[in-house]
């Protein structure tokens, strides 16, 4: 059900080397931007038009209208499951604490008598926050990317999900009511590519998001592409992912149990153990068939994922050689289930979330731990984070100099300025001294 890649034996090669041997999905973003182009195009210059007839034909629902009345929302909430509720509740509760301390506050620096730089960090003004409706709902995605912009002080949040034509065009309910408990209001039935361009461009109804946020299908990934420097996005999500790094102490039917947990997201969703234990690695393959037998979503999503090539058990000759594969592959949800299990975890430098022991596994981290669980994919953990409160902020540096400040480092600015081949650089600071610059 799952391949094997043994790395035993030989000298681990480094860098790209070592990457290139490990298993990853095909996630062809840039063929994927011709194809989102004309459809962003399309709702650029006839917005909300555009935006029902994609609807009409990639959810296969006509709206009358894309955003969602005030009253669906309210009807939603009413209408949600009590022990659902009780849990989103408890979610928004966790995440708010950890992220309400992620806020940064201003900072002053004195350089020198008289001269200081302070960095004050500014939220942006509005972001769009997509919520994927595609193979399964979302509401936890929608707490993820809420919650740190409200924490940030982001003062105008709009939400987009996909219509569903099982409910009338609206967007999943449980979206709904997860959106009317973090109190967001201006939700819009659109998916895919064609919301991020109703957050870029604005529609008749949607204004232009500054932002925007969430994870989505390779048209999301594509869509946020094709419009970076025209707004700020947070990543461009491939198929999620899981890597566990485990040896002999591990319990076979936990680490089976994670590895199927991502599996069933997407056919293109990767489960990766890497262990030194062989006995561990036949256990775990072992596990894999009752327990894929005995739950859903198996021929459609689970098998192709664990037989896919993104997914395989890695064989190596120790942990030492394990950190290093798993720096190597960067994932989005790396769990360490071995002895010692917090040791090993904090020598670990490339993930998007880390989930220590066997009693922290990654299904918490999507739901409940507090933490974000929109991470960066596809190895891009090695230079990126996952969303938090600092993505919806934005770090501004004050220059505040008095005369006597500049006038002790001019002559430094001046011969910087003369050095670069900028002469009129320097002669901004000269005219402020009758064209003498002091210490010269």
């Amino acid at each position: 059900m799952i391949s094997r890649i043994d790395l035993r034996g030989d000298a681990l090669p480094e860098g790209p080397a070592l990457r290139d041997l490990l298993p990853r999905a095909d996630f062809d973003v840039s063929a994927a931007l011709e194809k989102v182009r004309p459809i962003c195009e399309a709702v650029h210059h006839r917005g909300d038009a555009a935006l029902i007839d994609f609807a009409e034909k990639f959810d296969g629902v006509r709206l009358e209208r894309v955003r969602v009345p005030a009253e669906a929302l309210t009807r939603a909430l009413e209408e949600l499951d009590p022990a659902v509720r009780a849990a989103l509740e408890e979610s928004i509760r966790r995440a708010r604490l950890v992220h309400r301390e992620q806020r940064r506050g201003t900072h002053t620096t004195q350089v020198v008598p008289g001269g200081s730089v302070t960095e004050k960090w500014v939220p942006v003004d509005r972001v769009g926050l997509y919520a994927p409706g595609g193979r399964s709902v979302y509401p936890s995605s929608v707490i993820m990317n809420v919650v740190p912009a409200q924490e940030a002080g982001v003062e105008s949040i709009a939400l987009a999900s996909p219509a569903q034509a099982e409910f009338g065009g609206l967007p999943h309910p449980t979206i709904l009511a997860a959106c009317a408990l973090l109190g967001v209001d201006e939700v819009y039935a659109a998916g895919g590519a064609t919301a991020v361009a109703m957050f870029a461009y604005g529609t008749e109804s949607c204004p232009p998001a500054n932002m925007v946020t969430g994870p989505g299908n390779i048209w999301v990934a594509a869509a946020k592409r094709y419009f970076t420097g025209r707004i700020g996005i947070d990543a461009e999500a491939g198929p999620t992912e899981i890597a566990v790094l485990a040896d002999s102490s591990a319990d076979p039917v936990h680490v089976a149990a994670d590895l199927i947990s991502q599996a069933e997201h997407d056919p293109l969703a990767a489960a990766v153990l890497v262990t030194d234990s062989v006995e561990l690695a036949d256990a775990v393959e072992k596990e894999l068939e009752p327990q894929v037998a005995a739950t859903r979503h198996i021929e459609d999503r689970i098998v192709p994922a664990l037989k896919g090539r993104q997914s395989a058990i890695v064989l190596v000759d120790g942990i030492e050689e394990g950190l290093r594969v798993v720096d190597a592959y960067g994932a989005e949800h790396l769990e360490i289930q071995t002895a010692d299990a917090a040791a090993v975890a904090d020598r670990v430098r490339n993930a998007g979330a880390i989930f220590v022991g066997p009693w922290a596994p990654v299904s918490l981290g999507d739901y409940a731990a507090g933490s974000n669980h929109v991470l960066p994919t596809g190895g891009c953990a090695c230079h990126s984070s996952g969303l938090s409160v600092q993505s919806f902020l934005r770090g501004i540096h004050i220059v505040d100099y008095t005369k006597d400040a500049l006038a002790d480092v001019a002559h430094h600015v001046v011969t910087l300025a003369e050095a670069e081949d900028l002469p009129a650089h320097g002669a901004a600071i000269k005219a402020r001294f009758g064209w003498k610059v002091p210490g010269k």
